[in-house]
């Protein structure tokens, strides 16, 4: 039986869609959007809410119920970045660069993980607020 059998696997964001055993590219699906396109409205918006994320970090980094250590953790990560083991690291090409990028996000992330959920969510309402 010779076929267009489809089978979607979905694994998170990600869907493989295999024909007759065999992946089907991108391109040649019928829902494909523009991937590109969409990474760059993903970079605009985060470009857009960037001073409501300053005012977020600034908050819960003042704010007395939030702990010590992830406020440690990200006084840790921008010092890295003002370091002289830093500025040695980027003298190599690309490098340098992505290593800085790398520590940002992810101390950023790890910060707001730490953060207690109920103190996040009270000052992402009163930003909202414009309070």
């Amino acid at each position: 039986m010779c076929g267009y059998r489809f089978r979607l696997f979905d694994f998170g964001r990600f869907d493989f869609r295999l024909f007759d055993g065999y992946k089907v590219p991108m391109s040649l699906r019928a829902d494909s959007t523009w991937p590109t396109l969409q990474l760059g409205m993903r970079g605009l918006r985060f470009l857009r809410h960037l001073p409501n994320f300053v005012r977020l970090y600034w908050r819960l980094f003042w704010d007395a119920r939030v702990s010590i250590w992830p406020k440690a953790l990200l006084l840790l990560g921008f010092l890295y970045l003002l370091s002289p083991i830093n500025f040695a690291l980027d003298m190599i090409p690309f490098f340098g660069e992505v290593d800085d990028l790398v520590v940002v996000i992810v101390v950023c992330r790890l910060f707001m993980y730490m953060c207690p959920r109920e103190v996040v969510q009270e000052h992402v309402r009163r930003i909202d607020a414009g309070v």
